[in-house]
C-alpha cells in the first residue's frame, strides 16, 4: 500500500501513531509508551517506542515502512536543535523512503485546529506545552521555558493543597475526598505513600487527578479555583509571549487541544487563558494533536486529502486515554 502519510505524536504517557491514505482515510493506528528522550530511560529506550507504534500502525494498514511517503514525528523532547537532529537521524532511518520531519509536539499540534499551521497552539493534556507560528515561518515552542503544566502539574498542585489541609498548614478542601477516591486510599496518607514510596506511582500519574480538580472549582470550591485560575494564568501568559515572538498582532487563532481542556468544567481555565491573549481568536478543537501531525504529514505529501474522511476515520477516545501505571 503507497502512498501512505504517518503522523506521530510521542510524549510522557504514550506515543500514537496513525497511518492514512492519500485521501485521509486513516487505515492504521498505534500505540506504545513514553518516547520523551528527556523522560525515557534513554534516547534508544525513547526510539524503539516510536518504532513501536509505528509498526503497529503500519501493521493495521497492511503496509511496510517503504510505503510511507511522508512522516511527521510531533515529539516531546524535540526541544533543541541538536535533538531534533539526532531524532531526524534515528527516524528516518525507521522510514527510509519517506520525507520526515521531527517538530516539537507544541507545533506539530497547531494544524489540528488550522488550515495553515499558523496561529498559537495551548496543548493541555498529561503535559502541558504552548508553540506557535507567524506568518513569516518563525516558530517558538515554551519546551523548557514552562515546565510545570499540563493535567499532571494541576494534579500535582492539588495533591500538595491536600497534603497541606491535612497537615493544616493549609486551608480544608474538597478536594482530600476527591483524592482518595480518585486513588483509591483510605487515607492521605496513603495516597502521599504512593506518590513518595520506591516502586510507587509516576509523578505523572498526577494526571488522574486534573478532572476533580476542574469539577470542583467549577462547583466552587475556593483552593481548586486558585489552582485552576493560577494554571490557566500560566498558560495564558506564556501563549502571549508565543505569540510575540513570532510576530502575531492583532487577531489570530489561539487552537485550545488536550484532554484537559475539552473536560467537563475546564471553562474557568479556559477563560484565564483567553484572558492573557487579548484579540485572540479561540479554536476548541476535537482532534487530538496527532492529528495535526499527520495533516501536516499529508500537507508536505502533496496529497489531496478530505478532512471530513480523516475525521470520519479517526480512533475512537478509548484509544487515546491514558493508562495509569498502577
Amino acid at each position: 500500500m503507497r502512498g501512505l502519510a504517518l503522523g506521530v505524536d510521542g510524549g510522557n504517557t504514550k506515543t500514537v501513531a496513525l497511518a492514512a491514505r492519500s485521501d485521509g482515510t486513516i487505515v492504521g493506528a498505534g500505540r506504545a509508551g513514553c518516547s520523551d528522550i528527556y523522560g525515557a530511560p534513554s534516547f534508544e529506550a525513547a526510539i524503539r517506542e516510536i518504532e513501536l507504534a509505528v509498526a503497529s500502525a503500519l501493521e493495521a494498514a497492511g503496509a511496510r515502512r517503504g510505503d510511507v511517503d511522508a512522516a511527521v514525528f510531533s515529539l516531546a523532547g524535540a526541544d533543541w536543535d541538536e535533538d531534533k537532529a539526532d531524532l531526524h537521524a534515528a527516524l528516518a532511518r525507521l522510514v527510509p523512503s519517506a520525507d520526515v520531519s521531527v517538530v516539537n509536539d507544541a507545533l506539530g499540534a497547531l494544524r489540528a485546529g488550522t488550515s495553515d499551521g499558523i496561529g498559537v497552539s495551548v496543548v493541555c493534556g498529561t503535559g502541558g506545552c504552548v508553540g506557535a507560528r507567524g506568518p513569516d515561518g518563525r516558530e517558538w515552542h515554551s519546551s523548557w521555558w514552562a515546565l510545570h503544566t499540563g493535567g499532571w502539574a494541576l494534579g500535582s498542585d492539588a495533591l500538595d493543597a491536600v497534603y497541606e489541609a491535612e497537615l493544616g498548614t493549609g486551608p480544608p478542601t474538597g478536594l482530600t475526598i476527591d483524592a482518595l477516591e480518585v486513588f483509591q486510599a483510605a487515607s492521605v496518607e496513603d495516597v502521599l505513600h504512593a506518590f513518595t514510596r520506591r516502586g510507587g506511582r509516576r509523578p505523572f500519574d498526577a494526571a488522574l487527578f486534573a478532572p476533580a480538580v476542574l469539577s470542583l472549582a467549577a462547583a466552587g470550591d475556593p483552593v481548586a479555583s486558585s489552582i485552576v485560575r493560577r494554571h490557566g494564568t500560566k498558560l495564558g501568559d506564556v501563549a502571549r509571549v508565543a505569540a510575540a515572538r513570532v510576530g502575531l498582532e492583532l487577531s489570530f487563532p489561539v487552537v485550545l487541544l488536550g484532554g484537559v481542556l475539552r473536560g467537563e468544567g475546564a471553562e474557568t481555565l479556559i477563560e484565564e487563558i483567553l484572558a492573557r491573549v487579548p484579540g485572540a481568536t479561540p479554536v476548541r478543537s476535537s482532534r487530538e494533536p496527532v492529528a495535526g501531525a499527520l495533516l501536516t504529514a499529508l500537507d508536505r505529501a502533496g496529497a489531496p486529502f478530505r478532512l471530513d474522511a480523516l475525521d470520519a476515520s479517526l480512533p475512537g477516545e478509548a484509544f487515546f486515554g491514558t493508562i495509569p501505571s498502577h
